[in-house]
């Protein structure tokens, strides 16, 4: 007879759900009449990827849309549609993925991070004391976790700063109502394959700001075809900007677009089935010695296609201790706070081509930071099992190092 102490999980997680068959038959459509790019059009023809700006502007209540090849060229295109350049500083967090940064070298602007707090979210009173040093913050919701947006935008508006968030994972997300994305004026969204929507790769850009619009298009590589467009602005906003705008193609194809629309349309879906599994995995982990479940504020819908907790002040023994007792029994744990790199798990100190900043507050908490993936693939029960064991070695390493 198994025991609890012995149950061991063997599911995968990296591992998602198949491309639905709608969008595979949309795929095989694009693939047999071979006009992948998105401006090779027949006659009357509007094109997928049009279609899909069209369909995601409406989903989010934007005027404007632009579909690219993935979301960090979405970061970096409304960077430089905001005219962000060399020697420019950028706000962002100290708690996000590399690409967030690595968007803002990409215009050789300087990033100036913003600590984090025990939510995992974005350090308001440190942003309130550096807001000053920048006309723009690239806000990272990173993991998932929205901060308190009335306030923030309270203090950016203040200082006349500007606000690109970066939703790769928030698709599908809103505080207070307003879906994340909608509060800056720009907001970009990950179509890669762990996201909410999987194209592999692909990204997306939203704004009401007309002129920001016209200059990311042509920056994306429309040449001078844009009046194919939908999403975009009327032909007199792209006149002014159409001559001192380069073009960085960085455009999505008809094929990724093609898979895309199948899968927008099943969103909210997805989402509830997301949070079932993650409220199973909190449930279970909830109350565990010495780890700290995020808990999330009433005003946040969230998307909990991974779950982070914190095991703060611990050892840097202990926390390996955990990490390579639960991979022992199948479950895959990622660690902010490792001293080199692993995988995505980089921190601001790791981004060596930015200058070098001290944030003690955010470095103990990044020290804690336990991550983990839920895929779709994983049933309710997985995600009780994968509690079970998180909480059994937990309490075994917690209960050692007493």
């Amino acid at each position: 007879m198994t025991g609890p102490m012995t149950e061991h999980f063997t599911g995968n997680f990296t591992q998602q759900e198949p491309i639905p068959e709608e969008a595979i038959e949309a795929a095989v459509a694009v693939l047999r009449h071979g006009r992948l790019h998105r401006y090779n059009l027949a006659g009357g023809e509007t094109g997928e990827v049009a279609l899909l700006e069209e369909e995601f502007a409406q989903l989010l209540g934007a005027k404007y849309c632009l579909a690219v090849a993935s979301g960090g060229y979405a970061l970096a295109t409304a960077l430089r549609a905001l005219g962000v350049g060399h020697g420019d500083r950028v706000l962002t967090n100290a708690f996000t993925l590399a690409p967030v940064p690595g968007a803002i070298a990409s215009v050789a602007a300087e990033p100036v991070f913003v600590g984090v707090t025990e939510s995992l979210t974005i350090d308001l009173e440190d942003l309130e004391a550096k807001v000053g040093q920048a006309r723009v913050l690239m806000l990272s919701h990173m993991r998932g976790h929205l901060c308190d947006m009335d306030r923030l935008m309270e203090i950016c508006e203040a200082a006349g700063v500007a606000v690109i968030e970066d939703c790769a994972h928030t698709m599908g997300a809103s505080w207070n109502g307003v879906p994340s994305g909608r509060h800056g004026v720009i907001g970009c969204y990950s179509c890669q394959t762990y996201k909410h929507v999987n194209s592999g790769e692909g990204g997306l850009l939203i704004t009401d700001d007309a002129e920001v619009a016209a200059r990311a298009v042509m920056l994306s590589g429309s040449y001078m075809l844009y009046s194919r467009h939908k999403a975009a602005p009327a032909p007199e906003v792209f006149e002014r900007v159409k001559y001192v705008t380069p073009n960085i193609s960085g455009r999505m194809d008809n094929l990724r677009a093609a898979i895309l629309r199948p899968q927008l349309r099943a969103l909210d879906t997805q989402v509830a089935r997301w949070n079932e599994r993650y409220r199973v995995l909190e449930t279970g982990l909830r109350g565990t010695p010495g780890l700290t479940v995020v808990e999330r504020p009433a005003a946040e819908v969230f998307v909990g296609s991974s779950i982070q907790v914190l095991l703060l002040d611990w050892s840097a023994a202990a926390v390996e201790a955990v990490l390579a007792r639960c991979a022992a029994r199948g479950v895959e744990l990622k660690w902010f706070g490792v001293p080199e790199p692993v995988a995505f798990t980089s921190r601001y100190d790791s981004w060596r081509y930015a200058p070098a900043q001290s944030l003690p507050e955010s470095d103990r908490i990044l020290a804690g930071i336990i991550d983990m993936r839920v895929p779709l693939t994983f049933s309710l029960e997985d995600c009780a099992l994968i509690a079970r064991i998180i909480r059994a070695e937990v309490s075994a390493v917690w209960q050692s190092d007493l």
